[in-house]
Order: structure tokens, then C-alpha cells, then sequence
């Protein structure tokens, strides 16, 4: 009879052996206690990118990384000869002796990443430094090099590259079928690689991050380069959350003793967090937590902030945070998580309970009132259901306009006839005809009439798409159709222009039916721009200079202007040559397909002209021609038009210039202010309304519905 009990008549086995064992099988365990998923290994190579000074870091993604995951950077690149030890575990720049670990301010240390990765993957790097004559490409299986092809030696060998990094992974898990099973969806796998990059990109908003999927034009994470948190967090996590941002400092320094700061002071420490007031209500928390610019976790902070806004906000409601500690780094204990995910430092708790103070405080300080939101239909009343037309009509049949009682409103009730009674808060309260209090307010524009009668937008000539059989122009122009949001674009030709909120910030407010929206002007009027570009691709107007400007003039005043030209290696005379001699090697190009005319002798003779009835502001030429030279992809046929006519479109755009301008009056600088908001107003909305093609994307940040009239009715009828 079986039995689940070991019988007492058997004797218990000896002892098993103890063995060694294998090198190989040490090391693919080891791979595992660091490289989780695809996104653990991102982490380990932006962290390396970052240590090697990058500026710009772009990712290429298949299948969610596991078939393939490739960094590219443009940091000081890796030595030839020390490629061969890249691989191998525990070696590392960053640190010979234990006692340096108490002044580590790097990412890496260990040198486990890329040693890792190779035994769980198919690892190959492209590497470039700044004195190299070429780049060096090796690749590595199990910690060592290993020919790239068959019948080749194992050893590096030279290639075409950049300065800087390329490192692919291919195939990863490919030997460890059971950690490739318990990983989920390649979709589910690029939201984690997406959600890292994002994380990152937020802390180290000076550097540009870009992520893509193998095979698609354009990223769909992308960060420009010298910016700050605020603009990043905006950028990236959207509208919703930036708007909501409060801001604070906090350090070991007391605010009534500033003097006694020492710099040599191990238990010195500071801390910068950006964090949603209470009118924001996410569903799941939001912690971006950096210490010493390491992207960890730390569950007592957590439970501290949760701790913090549980008398703020609802229950089930929880904050977005990004917090940055900086501590001395003899204070912190780095080593004590295999990928670094948690660190310890010296008191902590002291540390967490000011940083909670701070955000309480200010979370008081903003408590005087709240924002209520709710979902609203976008598109309002654009499209209805027959069924809920037919109720309508059938609730209404019997109403009549007005209150009036009695004989003499029977007697305006005949048969069929029967007037129909709109409710005060379905009532569309706006008139394309009506002056508005603008037209009537002097503005020194040549464009407006003298007269007394009421300002309208001027009359636009009609523009028509130019013959081109390029196979790029035709992709170019079915995508732009492809991307229209057809409600969108109900609202932008049928809408009516309210008022400027904000100049500087390129807000407006416009209304349509019952609703009104906020529309980033600037971004609409880019968008607009690109696709008049587009139409009129090869057969452009001519913008005729007089005098002609000298190219390299502009592209130097621009070069002089711009900050972190340094980051580039280059000095600025070297950049401007640079520039200056991709344009003029292809100024034929440049004349034949956009009328960018520029003369042997290096003067800029025309620009193409998009709408004829608005010129572009010409203090933002400078800045036009020099971002030519590197966001301008003039490799790919179809890339490099796309780039060019973005450039185009956002030199036209009425965004304004970054780089602040010669001191005014401050009746001139009105005046100005004047004449740009009614061009605004009267030539590119109008404009908008004729040819902007709304697509999808401009509903994450630059249109955004503030109030219904029906909502609005609903809410005041509760007071």
C-alpha cells in the first residue's frame, strides 16, 4: 500500500558531493541576478552611456527588446586595446580599490553589465573615441570576443562610426529558454523600456533620449537636449500632470544658519522634487526617486510621501513625484542590491522626514482652493446617433419657443409648424459676425485697414498640391493623410477665435458649437506650416532678400547664441564651417526642391514662402539655417525632406524666439505685441481653418477642452 511517509525501515541517503562548478554555468546565474528582462539590460547601458558624458542616447527596439536592443551614444567612446577585457566580469574605469567605493560617483562599478548581457545574448559593440582614425567593431558570447563572421578571427576590427557607442543585443535569453517564457508580451516588454528611458530622461533633462521600434520613422520617445525637469516632466508624462507641479529645495542646512554649510561634511545633503498638488488625483503613484543620480527604489520614502498626501487627497487617489537626493558619497552604500536598485545612506530617516515636511508645507500653502475635472466628450456635439436624434425630436415636437401662454401663442402653432424650444445650455452663444472688442483697438499693422468698419481675416489665395512622382513625396504626403483626426479638424475649420490667453506661451482659446478649447497656437501653426510645405513640394513662392544676408553671418550670430556648444568637441568657428559647408554643398538641391537660393559667394538670396499673405518673423532666419546643418537627415531621401520642410515649418511657426532680443520701449514692445497677436488671429487662423489637416497627435499637449456649456449648466444647477 503506498504511503506518503518515507518508511522508517529505510535508511536516509548519505551525503552528496560537493563540486566546482563550471565557469560558464557561475557566470549564467550570475547574468541572471542582473539581467531580468530587456529592460533591466537598457538600464545598465544608459547608465554606462551617461557615465561616458553623452548628450545624445538613441534606442532601437524589436519584439520588446528580446530580439533586438541597441544604445547609441556619443560619449568618449572605448580604447581598442581595451576591448578584449570588455566582457569579462569584474573589470571596470571606475573604481582599483575598496576604499574608492566611499567616493564612487558614478553609475557602474562592478563591471557586471556588459559581462552579463554576453552570456545571455549575442553582444556587439561599435566603438569610437575622439583620437581614434576609425571606429572598432567586436563581438562578444560568454565574457570573450568571438569572430563577427564565420571564417574571421575573433579580434576587433575597424569599421565607419561615429564618436561614441553602438552596442546591439541580439537573441537575448536565447540560452535560457525558461527565463524567455516567463517573459510577457513584446508590447508589455517596450512599455518597461519605455517607462526606464522616460524615468531617466526626466533627471537628466540635458541630454537628448530617443527610443524607437526597429523598422519605424519616426521615435516615439523623443527629448530635446538643455532643458530642465520641469520641461522634461512635461513633455514626457503631459499637460494633465505639468500643470499641476509645485516645486521644492531642501537640504541639511537650516534655513536660519546658511553659514555653517561645510562642503567636506559627509552627512551633507540636498534635495530638488517636483510634485502634483492636491487638484491632481492619479490612479497608481508616480515615484521618480534618483539618489546620487541613481534611479533606485526605497520603500520608506514611498510609504513617507503616501503617508504625506493621504490627508490631501481621496482615498484610492495617488500623486506624481520626482525626487532627487544628493548625498555624500561616503555616506551611501551603493553596493548592496545586484542591479543597484537600493542603496542605504547615513540618516535616513532624518533625511525622509524633512523632505516630507517640505512637501507638506508647500501642499498647506497651496490648499486655499481646488480644481474639480471631470471626462468630457471631445468632439461635442459634432456627430450624434440617429436613435438619440429621433429622441430629441420627439421630446421637442411639443415645446415652444418662449414662455408666453394663452390664445395669442396658440394662435402661433399651426399644423406642422411648430417651433421648437433649444434649452438655454444647448444654445451655441457665438456669431462669426459680431465685431469683437480686438477690431477695435488701433494696431499698427500694414495689413489693417484704416476704416471704421469691423476688421475681417483677409481673403486667402487658394493653393494647389504641385506634381511630383518621388516615391518619398507620395510616402510623405499618405502618411500626412493617414494621421488626420477628422473631429479634430471639424473643430479647427469651424471654429471661432475667442482670445489670446497668453503671447509668450502661444495660448488661445478658441470656441466650437458649445464647447471651448485651449490650443497651443504655435504647435497648430507648425503642423499647418509642414503640410503647406508638403503640398507645395518643388513649387514654391520665392521670399526675395534685399540685400542678400551672408550664410555664414547668420549661422555664426546663431552658433555664438546658443548654449552648450562646448558639449559638441568643437569650437564655435569649427561648427560653423561645418554647417556652412553642408549647405553650400547642396545648394542646388536646396534651390531646385525648396527655393532656398544661395549664391556662390555664400549670400542667401530667397527663402520659400508658404503662405503669401504672412511672412515669417526674419529675426529667427539665423536660427533656421544653423539648425539645418544637424537636424537635417541628409542621408535618406525621404528622411531628408521630412527633417527640411519640420525646419521650414517651425521657422514659420509663431513661437518665439528663445534667445532674448535688443531692449524696447514699452510702447513698442506693446505695439508689437499687438500686431503679432492680430496676425495671429487674422491671417493664421483663418488659414488653419482652409488648410490645417488636424492629426491625432496635437490632442496629448495643444488642444485641450476647458469648459461645456451643458457641463457648465449641469454644475450651477446643483448650487
Amino acid at each position: 500500500m503506498a504511503s506518503g511517509h518515507r518508511s522508517p525501515s529505510l535508511e536516509p541517503p548519505g551525503p552528496q558531493p560537493i563540486r566546482r562548478l563550471h565557469e560558464s554555468l557561475i557566470n549564467r546565474i550570475a547574468a541572471g541576478e542582473i539581467i531580468h528582462r530587456p529592460a533591466s539590460a537598457l538600464k545598465e547601458l544608459l547608465e554606462n552611456s551617461l557615465d561616458a558624458g553623452s548628450t545624445s542616447i538613441q534606442v532601437t527596439v524589436k519584439d520588446g527588446g528580446m530580439k533586438l536592443l541597441q544604445i547609441q551614444d556619443n560619449g568618449c567612446g572605448i580604447r581598442k586595446e581595451d576591448l578584449p577585457l570588455l566582457a569579462e566580469r569584474f573589470t571596470t574605469s571606475k573604481l582599483t580599490t575598496f576604499s574608492d567605493l566611499s567616493k564612487l560617483t558614478t553609475y557602474g562599478f562592478r563591471g557586471e553589465a556588459l559581462a552579463s548581457i554576453s552570456h545571455v545574448a549575442h553582444l556587439t559593440v561599435i566603438t569610437k573615441t575622439k583620437s581614434s582614425n576609425c571606429a572598432w567593431k567586436a563581438a562578444y558570447v560568454d565574457g570573450g570576443l568571438v569572430p563577427s563572421k564565420a571564417g574571421y578571427t575573433p579580434d576587433p576590427k575597424p569599421c565607419a562610426g561615429n564618436n561614441g557607442t553602438t552596442i546591439t543585443i541580439e537573441d537575448m535569453f536565447y540560452n535560457t529558454p525558461t527565463r524567455l517564457s516567463a517573459l510577457r508580451s513584446s508590447s508589455e516588454e517596450y512599455a518597461r523600456i519605455l517607462d526606464v528611458m522616460t524615468k531617466y530622461a526626466v533627471h537628466n533633462s540635458k541630454v537628448s533620449f530617443s527610443c524607437k521600434k526597429a523598422g519605424s520613422l519616426s521615435p516615439e520617445l523623443s527629448t530635446p537636449s538643455c532643458s530642465d525637469a520641469s520641461q522634461a516632466i512635461r513633455q514626457l508624462y503631459g499637460h494633465s500632470i505639468a500643470k499641476e507641479l509645485l516645486h521644492i529645495t531642501a537640504s541639511s542646512v537650516s534655513d536660519d544658519n546658511t553659514d555653517m554649510d561645510d562642503p567636506e561634511d559627509p552627512e551633507a545633503w540636498s534635495a530638488d522634487a517636483y510634485f502634483t498638488n492636491a487638484n491632481y488625483q492619479g490612479k497608481k503613484i508616480a515615484l521618480l526617486l534618483f539618489i546620487n543620480h541613481r534611479l533606485v527604489e526605497s520603500h520608506r520614502i514611498k510609504r513617507s510621501i503616501e503617508s504625506t498626501y493621504s490627508g490631501i487627497l481621496p482615498k484610492g487617489s495617488s500623486p506624481f513625484v520626482y525626487l532627487s537626493i544628493n548625498l555624500d558619497p561616503r555616506s551611501v552604500d551603493v553596493n548592496v542590491h545586484p542591479t543597484k536598485r537600493e542603496v542605504h545612506f547615513l540618516n535616513e530617516e532624518a533625511i525622509i522626514e524633512r523632505i516630507s515636511d517640505a512637501i507638506q508645507q508647500r501642499l498647506a500653502g497651496q490648499s486655499q482652493s481646488r480644481v474639480f475635472e471631470y471626462q468630457t466628450l471631445l468632439t461635442g456635439g459634432i456627430a450624434q446617433s440617429a436613435s438619440r436624434k429621433g429622441k430629441e425630436k420627439a421630446s421637442n415636437v411639443d415645446e415652444l419657443e418662449g414662455d408666453d401662454e394663452g390664445p395669442e401663442a396658440d394662435r402661433r402653432v399651426s399644423g406642422s409648424q411648430v417651433a421648437k424650444k433649444v434649452l438655454s445650455q444647448h444654445k451655441v452663444r457665438t456669431s462669426l459676425q459680431d465685431r469683437t472688442l480686438d477690431s477695435m483697438i488701433p494696431v499698427a499693422d500694414p495689413l489693417r485697414t484704416n476704416s471704421d468698419e469691423p476688421v475681417t481675416a483677409i481673403r486667402l489665395r487658394d493653393i494647389k498640391q504641385s506634381t511630383c512622382h518621388f516615391a518619398s513625396i507620395t510616402e510623405l504626403r499618405r502618411l500626412a493623410t493617414k494621421r488626420i483626426h477628422h473631429d479634430l479638424t471639424e473643430i479647427i475649420k469651424k471654429h471661432t477665435f475667442v482670445g489670446m490667453i497668453d503671447l509668450s506661451r502661444c495660448l488661445t482659446l478658441i470656441q466650437h458649437n458649445k464647447n471651448l478649447y485651449m490650443v497651443n497656437h504655435a504647435a497648430l501653426a507648425e503642423e499647418m506650416f509642414y503640410q503647406l510645405a508638403l503640398l507645395q513640394f518643388g513649387d514654391y513662392n520665392r521670399l526675395k532678400l534685399d540685400p542678400p544676408p551672408s550664410l555664414r553671418t547668420l549661422v555664426k550670430f546663431a552658433v555664438d547664441v546658443e548654449e552648450d556648444t562646448a558639449r559638441s568637441g568643437m569650437s564655435n568657428d569649427e561648427i560653423v564651417d561645418r554647417i556652412v559647408k553642408t549647405l553650400m554643398d547642396r545648394r542646388e538641391m536646396l534651390h531646385e526642391y525648396f527655393s532656398l537660393d544661395i549664391s556662390e559667394t555664400g549670400d542667401v538670396k530667397t527663402l520659400p514662402h508658404l503662405l503669401r499673405e504672412y511672412t515669417p518673423n526674419l529675426d529667427k532666419l539665423p536660427m533656421f539655417l544653423m539648425r539645418l546643418g544637424p537636424q537635417v537627415l541628409w542621408e535618406s531621401e525621404q528622411e531628408c525632406f521630412g527633417s527640411f520642410m519640420r525646419e521650414l515649418a517651425y521657422f514659420y511657426s509663431p513661437a518665439p524666439l528663445s534667445v532674448v532680443s535688443a531692449a524696447a520701449s514699452d510702447e513698442d514692445e506693446q505695439e508689437k505685441q499687438k500686431s503679432e497677436a492680430w496676425r495671429i488671429q487674422n491671417i493664421l487662423f483663418h488659414a488653419m481653418r482652409k488648410y490645417l489637416a488636424a492629426p491625432k497627435f496635437l490632442l496629448d499637449n495643444d488642444v485641450v477642452q476647458v469648459a461645456s456649456l451643458p457641463d457648465l449648466y449641469r454644475v450651477f444647477e446643483r448650487c
